[in-house]
C-alpha cells in the first residue's frame, strides 16, 4: 500500500503530476492534519515556476467530492442505475476471480478483456503489475489508439520518435508553427515560452479551425475545416519543391522516399489547397514563403489534427516539412511532438511476453460488446480509462455495457460514467496517494511522484490491486514484486544509471543532452538506418488509397457541419468531469445560427444518423463557417439528453494506426 507520513500540523509537501499533459509539473501540496488543503507550483521546476493549471489545482475535490470511490462495491440494481452495495475488498477480488475463471473454462481466455489508456499515469500505474495479470491469462490485447496512434506512428516511421524541440528551445525559433495545438488547454507552461519568442521576433503561426486566445496573438491564423490539415501541408511541400526551396543536399544526405513525396504533392496548388481548407490562397502563400525563408523554424505538431479520415498522412506531411525546408541542425529548429520515447526506458520488468491473442482497437469497443465474435467479450476490466464518456459512437458503447451476460470491472477513483453500468467497482489511489514516475513529454523531465496523503477510504493503487489478482490466480513467480512499495523499488533499480542516480538525489531526472536536444546536433533519427523515411512503404501498403492521399470531407447536405470536440482548461480528457460547472454549451458561428434560426442561448438539438445530443447554444465568430465545437471530457450528467459529443461520432478509423476519428461527425443543429 502507498506510505505517508501522519500530519498533525499543516506542511508543504512535493510531488510531482503525471496526468496526461506534455509538462508533468512538480506540484507543492499543502496539508493540515493529514488533509490537502491546496495544490500548488513547485519551484524546483525550471519549466513549472510555481505555476500550475487551473485543472490540477481542484483536485482536491476529486479526492474528498462526493463522486469519490471509497470502499468496493457490487452492483445490486439494474445496469445504468448506479445502484451498488459494500463489500469487503476479499469479496471484491474473489468474485473478480472467479468470473475470470468461469470465463477461461467456458470461452477461453480471450473473452477477457482489459480496457485502459494510459495518458495519465507513469511507469507503476501503467503497463507493470497490470500488465503482468492480463498477459500471464492470455486476455485478449487491446490496441489504445483512441489518441496520438497516427501521430506515433508517423513520428516512428519517418524519424524512430527522435527526441524534439523543447520549451526551453522555443525562444530561440524565428518562425513557430503551431499546428493542431492549444496551448491554453494543454500544456501551458509552452505560453511563457512562445511570448518569449515573439518578443524576440519570433512570428507564429496557428493553424486550427477556432480562434483560440492562442491564435488571436499569432501573428497568422489559418482556421483551416477539419480534416483538411493535408491539403495545407502538401500545398507548402509543392512550394518548396516547385521553387527550388527544398534544402536538396540535406535531403539526398539524410533522407529517404524524397521523389515520392514530391510527387504526392504535386497537384496541390495553393488555389486548389484554399479550395479544399477555406483558408485563402494568399494567406496559404505567405504561410509558405514564412516557412521556406525564415531559419530556425519550428513546427510544433499537436494532436488535433490527426483525429480524422486523413489523420495519419496529415501528420506525415506535416513533420516532414522541417526535413524538405532544412530546417534541423540550429538551436531552435526542427519539429516539436510527443517526447515520451526519449528516455530508452525498456520496461524490463515486464517478464511475461505478450501472447499470441487477439488484438481488439479500443475504438471499435462498441462494436465489439454488441456484434457476434468468437468468442465473445464475457469480462471487461476497466481501469485508468472511462470509455462510457470517451470512446466514439457512445450510444452502441452503451448497448454493450448494459449486457447482462457482460462482467464489468472498474477500478476507478471516482464513480465514472462507466462505473454506472459496473458488476464490480474497484476505489483506485489518486496521484496525490500513490508513488509514480511522471514523464514530461514536452519539455523533458522524469520526476518521482510520492504520496502526499494516505489513502481515502479503502483505496489501493493499482500495483497492490493487481499484484494480489496475480498472487491469487496463482500466478506469481518466485522473487516478483508484490505490491507498491517492491514494485517501485524493481524499477528503479532497472531505470538507467544517471537517471537512477538523479531521482535517488530527489532531482528531476534529465537526459545525456540536459532536456534540450538539437536535432540533427545532439539527437539524429532511430530509424533502422538512421535515415528520414519521408514516404514509409509500410504505411503506404497500410493506408487504403496509399500515402498523402486526401479523403473528401464526409459531410452531405443532410448533415452538413463539422463537429469537432477539443480538450479545454477543465479536464484532462474525462479527469475532472465529475466536477461542477458552468453549463456546457454548443459554439456556432454567426452565419451558420442566422441560417438555421438560431440565437446566443438557444436550447438546441445536434443529430445525425446515430444519434442525438442536447445543449446550450453559443453564438460565436471564434469558430469557423460550417464547423460547431463541444468539448471532450464531458459527462454524461451534464447534458440535457445525456449523451455527449461522441454520441455523434463515427467509430471509422484513421486512414492508417487505427486512431479515432472524432472530427470526421458531421451533424445538423436545430432549435429543441
Amino acid at each position: 500500500m502507498s506510505v505517508a507520513p501522519t500530519h498533525r500540523t499543516e506542511s508543504t509537501l512535493q510531488t510531482a503530476c503525471p496526468l496526461d499533459c506534455p509538462d508533468a509539473c512538480t506540484v507543492q501540496v499543502t496539508v493540515r492534519d493529514g488533509r490537502i488543503t491546496s495544490i500548488d507550483g513547485g519551484y524546483d521546476n525550471d519549466v513549472t515556476r510555481g505555476y500550475i493549471c487551473a485543472k490540477v489545482r481542484r483536485f482536491p475535490e476529486r479526492v474528498y467530492g462526493d463522486a469519490r470511490a471509497l470502499h468496493p462495491m457490487v452492483r445490486s440494481g439494474p445496469k445504468g442505475r448506479a445502484s451498488f452495495r459494500r463489500v469487503s475488498w476479499d469479496e471484491a477480488l474473489d468474485s473478480i476471480v472467479e468470473r475470470i475463471e468461469q470465463a477461461r473454462a467456458r470461452y477461453g481466455s480471450e473473452s477477457i478483456l482489459p480496457f485502459c489508456y494510459g495518458g495519465s499515469n507513469g511507469l507503476l500505474t501503467q503497463d507493470a503489475g497490470d500488465a503482468l495479470f492480463f498477459r500471464r491469462l492470455g486476455a485478449s490485447r487491446l490496441q489504445r489508439t483512441v489518441c496520438a496512434a497516427p501521430t506515433g506512428a508517423s513520428n516512428m516511421a519517418l524519424y524512430g520518435k527522435m527526441p524534439s524541440v523543447t520549451y526551453q528551445d522555443y525562444p530561440h525559433a524565428r518562425l513557430i508553427v503551431l499546428w493542431g495545438i492549444n496551448p491554453g488547454a494543454s500544456g501551458i507552461h509552452a505560453a511563457p515560452y512562445l511570448k518569449q519568442a515573439q518578443d524576440a521576433g519570433s512570428r507564429i503561426v496557428a493553424i486550427d479551425p477556432r480562434t483560440t486566445n492562442t491564435a488571436k496573438t499569432a501573428d497568422l491564423h489559418l482556421p483551416v475545416r477539419p480534416g483538411t490539415d493535408l491539403a495545407l501541408a502538401l500545398a507548402v511541400h509543392r512550394h518548396l519543391f516547385e521553387e527550388g526551396l527544398a534544402d536538396t543536399a540535406f535531403l539526398e544526405m539524410h533522407a529517404t522516399g524524397v521523389e515520392r513525396l514530391r510527387e504526392r504533392a504535386g497537384e496541390w496548388t495553393f488555389d486548389r489547397a484554399a479550395e479544399v481548407t477555406g483558408v485563402p490562397a494568399a494567406d496559404i502563400a505567405r504561410f509558405a514563403e514564412w516557412f521556406a525563408s525564415t531559419s530556425p523554424a519550428l513546427v510544433r505538431c499537436g494532436w488535433g489534427l490527426e483525429r480524422n479520415r486523413n489523420g495519419g498522412s496529415a501528420t506525415l506531411a506535416v513533420l516532414a516539412l522541417p526535413a524538405v525546408g532544412g530546417k534541423f541542425g540550429v538551436r531552435g529548429g526542427g519539429y516539436a511532438m510527443s517526447n515520451s520515447a526519449s528516455w530508452n526506458i525498456a520496461r524490463t520488468w515486464l517478464t511475461t511476453p505478450e501472447p499470441d491473442a487477439r488484438t481488439i482497437n479500443m475504438n471499435r469497443l462498441g462494436r465489439v460488446l454488441t456484434e457476434p465474435m468468437e468468442p465473445p467479450v464475457s469480462v471487461l476490466f476497466v481501469y485508468n480509462c472511462n470509455p462510457a464518456a470517451t470512446m466514439p459512437d457512445q450510444q452502441r458503447v452503451l448497448r454493450g455495457l448494459e449486457r447482462e451476460d457482460l462482467f464489468t470491472v472498474v477500478f476507478d477513483q471516482v464513480f465514472t460514467d462507466t462505473a454506472t453500468y459496473a458488476d464490480v467497482v474497484l476505489p483506485a489511489t489518486t496521484f496525490l496517494e500513490h508513488y509514480d514516475f511522471a514523464r514530461a513529454y514536452g519539455p523533458l523531465s522524469l520526476q518521482l511522484g510520492r504520496p502526499v496523503i494516505d489513502p481515502v477510504g479503502e483505496a489501493r493503487s493499482n500495483a497492490d490491486v493487481f499484484g494480489e489478482l496475480i498472487a491469487r490466480m496463482g500466478m506469481r513467480q518466485e522473487g516478483e514484486p508484490e505490491g507498491e512499495l517492491e514494485m517501485l523499488l524493481r524499477v528503479m533499480d532497472e531505470l538507467p544509471e544517471p537517471i537512477r542516480r538523479d531521482i535517488e538525489a530527489g532531482r528531476a531526472a534529465t537526459p545525456p543532452w540536459n532536456g534540450a536536444p538539437v536535432q540533427f546536433v545532439d539527437v539524429f533519427p532511430r530509424t533502422a538506418d538512421g535515415k528520414i523515411h519521408l514516404f514509409p512503404e509500410t504505411l503506404d501498403r497500410e493506408t487504403p488509397l496509399g500515402l498523402y492521399r486526401y479523403q473528401p470531407d464526409p459531410a452531405s447536405a443532410e448533415y452538413p457541419l463539422a463537429l469537432i470536440s477539443p480538450a479545454t482548461e477543465r479536464t484532462i480528457s474525462s479527469t475532472l468531469g465529475e466536477l461542477s460547472r458552468p453549463a456546457i454549451k454548443l459554439v456556432m458561428h454567426p452565419d451558420d445560427a442566422s441560417a438555421r434560426g438560431l440565437k446566443d442561448g438557444d436550447d438546441v438539438r445536434v443529430f445525425n444518423e446515430r444519434g442525438e445530443m442536447r445543449c446550450p447554444l453559443q453564438v460565436g465568430a471564434w469558430v469557423r463557417t460550417g464547423t460547431v465545437v463541444f468539448p471532450k471530457g464531458v459527462w454524461r450528467k451534464q447534458t440535457a439528453s445525456s449523451t455527449t459529443s461522441n454520441s455523434l461520432v463515427p467509430d471509422t478509423l484513421t486512414d492508417f494506426a487505427g486512431g479515432a476519428c472524432f472530427n470526421d461527425a458531421r451533424v445538423q443543429v436545430q432549435k429543441v
